[in-house]
């Protein structure tokens, strides 16, 4: 869905990972120092009510996610421990932005509706990721749905940035279309296993052979 972004995107960071490459720097390292600041600002802008602030580092810090992989492709180190990695600690800087959000509706921002759509979209974002992961454990594809890792990142950012510029409802509607898409891609998910698990087995696709970060 967001190919027309990612493909320009990638033309700009592509020049950063080669000049980070050339020092010597390493794409985990990247990896792990993006994690550790997208998650420090969700967890201590958002419970103090910086939502636009809060959104804007994150968006920032959630960059390093695509320079590591520059990084790694003009190094040469792609491989199965970078992605094991990077779709691991994205799980923690993706709990950590619903994590904030929940903080903040339970306590000072006093909306517990919103809060219980940020706990419900926090499990089944959970679920699309371990959907995926398991179907390809088990020599099936799981990759399909509306709202991968980039698209739920967008729809939560944007929704959460806006509402601290004082926009009003743009919050609720922004958590209650990412409860909506992200449920829709948990069923996506299912389905297309369910498919390949009863289809015969010349017609069941093989799951991807190299390591992916898992959305």
């Amino acid at each position: 869905m967001l190919k027309r972004v990612r493909q320009p995107l990638q033309r700009v960071l592509g020049p950063l990972g080669a000049a980070l490459a050339r020092r010597g720097v390493n794409p985990n390292v990247v990896t792990f120092i993006g994690t550790v600041l997208a998650t420090s600002a969700a967890l201590v802008l958002y419970p103090r009510g910086d939502l636009f602030w809060g959104s804007f580092a994150i968006t920032i810090f959630v960059l390093f996610d695509m320079v590591d992989g520059a990084l790694a492709r003009a190094r040469g180190v792609t491989g199965g421990w970078g992605a094991f990695l990077d779709s691991n600690l994205d799980r923690v800087s993706d709990g950590a932005v619903l994590g904030g959000l929940i903080w903040w509706f339970a306590g000072r921002g006093n909306q517990p509706v919103l809060a219980g759509l940020c706990v419900f979209c926090l499990v089944s974002g959970n679920l699309v990721s371990y959907a995926r992961a398991r179907a390809e454990g088990l020599g099936l594809r799981g990759d399909v749905g509306i709202a991968e890792r980039t698209e739920r990142l967008i729809v939560i950012l944007t929704a959460t940035g806006v509402s601290g510029l004082g926009v009003p409802f743009i919050q609720a509607i922004g958590l209650w279309l990412l409860a909506a898409a992200t449920a829709v891609t948990v069923g996506q998910r299912f389905f297309l296993v369910y498919r390949q698990a009863h289809a015969p087995v010349a017609e069941t696709a093989p799951a991807p052979t190299n390591p992916v970060s898992t959305p």
